[in-house]
């Protein structure tokens, strides 16, 4: 067990230790999206902790797990994890003897199979954005919304990933475009731009944006802001699909990727790279869906089977 020095650390009010967290998490260049959703998680379980965090037990975990319990279960995983890696921090750093989250079970999160949205449907949401070629007098932020989505559905990436990305990111040499897309875990993967039209649309809105380096999906349209925030991005990806008429949430873009490519004969491995998944057992669930490709074989081999009958 570790021994901790009450004393240097009595009374230091919770929301001081959560700040030293999450400034080591910074400090290890964690991802912003994780630092931002622990701090929200953080300081609402600091409400159930009543005294100094080298008190603390097990019981404020259960009732703040307990006052969480009518969230969805991957919301409540989410919660938990955040407890549980300040937990594992303070012990670490001698400001909490033992981690009560030892006696705390973990939440099991069901698994479902991704709900890819039709390509016809995507299709209507993008144009409903502006044409992929799109008239001169389009607005340049409107410009920046479709090459943003676009983005997402033709490289399989999520959302927050495409507004992290820089101008520097992509290669656009001829007949070999690339985009390198910082993923999970401080990850990087290479994706191939193999749409003639995308990459002639990604050239159109550098060329229209001036943009040079820095964020290529900015918060302003003068050049000065700073990357597109994701839940700006969800906004108006909402907005545009009730504008279409139709209901598409962001992450399909990604889900509909996967499964056009496992239905075109992609195998797995390649689409787990694609997609940025540490294991294929991930990647494994867009085969699950109708694939195409398994039910034409089946129908031939059923034909084969057939004809040597007669």
């Amino acid at each position: 067990m570790t021994v901790v020095d009450e004393e240097a650390f009595a009374g230091v009010p919770m929301a001081v230790h959560i700040d030293d967290f999450l400034t080591d998490l910074r400090n290890t260049n964690s991802p912003a999206n994780t630092i931002r959703a622990y701090r929200g998680d953080l300081t609402a379980f600091a409400e159930y902790v009543d005294g100094d965090l080298a008190q603390l037990g097990v019981a404020p975990v259960r009732a703040f797990l307990s006052g969480i319990a009518e969230q969805a279960p991957a919301t409540r995983k989410r919660k938990r994890a955040a407890v549980s890696a300040f937990c594992r921090w303070a012990v670490r750093h001698e400001r909490l003897a033992a981690n009560p989250m030892d006696r705390v079970d973990t939440i099991t999160v069901p698994k479902r199979l991704p709900r890819p949205a039709a390509a016809a449907d995507v299709s209507r949401v993008l144009d409903a954005i502006c044409a992929r070629r799109p008239r001169k007098d389009v607005a340049l932020d409107v410009l920046r919304d479709r090459v943003l989505f676009e983005t997402a559905y033709v490289c399989g990436a999520r959302a927050s990933e495409v507004c992290e990305l820089y101008v520097e990111d992509f290669d656009l040499v001829l007949d070999d475009e690339h985009v390198r897309i910082h993923g999970k875990g401080g990850s990087v993967r290479t994706v191939l731009l193999d749409d003639r039209g995308y990459v002639a649309l990604v050239r159109l809105y550098l060329a229209r944006i001036g943009y040079t380096a820095g964020p290529m999906f900015r918060a302003s349209i003068n050049g000065k802001g700073g990357p597109l925030s994701y839940s700006a991005a969800h906004h108006r990806w909402t907005r545009y699909c009730a504008a279409a008429g139709v209901g598409i949430d962001i992450h399909q873009l990604r889900h509909s990727h996967a499964t056009e490519l496992i239905n075109a004969g992609v195998s797995i491995e390649v689409v787990r790279k694609r997609l940025g998944h540490a294991s294929t057992e991930t990647t494994q669930v867009y085969a699950l869906l109708a694939d195409k490709v398994a039910d034409t074989e089946i129908r031939a081999a059923r034909r084969r089977r057939d004809s040597g009958r007669r």
